[in-house]
């Protein structure tokens, strides 16, 4: 017979970690540096991207 290996059982929270935080306005913003001309108003942009749930946030300079 081989060993027994347990395995460690998921924590309720973890599943839902940061979901809670970006209901309640608190978003991790990155800088997405793909796109940051607007073609339309001709201005240079700073998108910025929430890593946890995705959300947009548009800033122009």
């Amino acid at each position: 017979m081989g060993e027994v290996v347990e395995f460690k059982r998921p924590k309720k929270k973890d599943p839902h970690k940061g979901k809670t935080l970006c209901r309640s306005g608190f978003h991790k913003w990155e800088v997405n540096r793909e796109k940051q001309f607007d073609v339309k108003q001709g201005r240079l942009v700073t998108i910025y991207r929430c890593c946890r749930c995705g959300k947009e946030k548009v800033e122009l300079r």
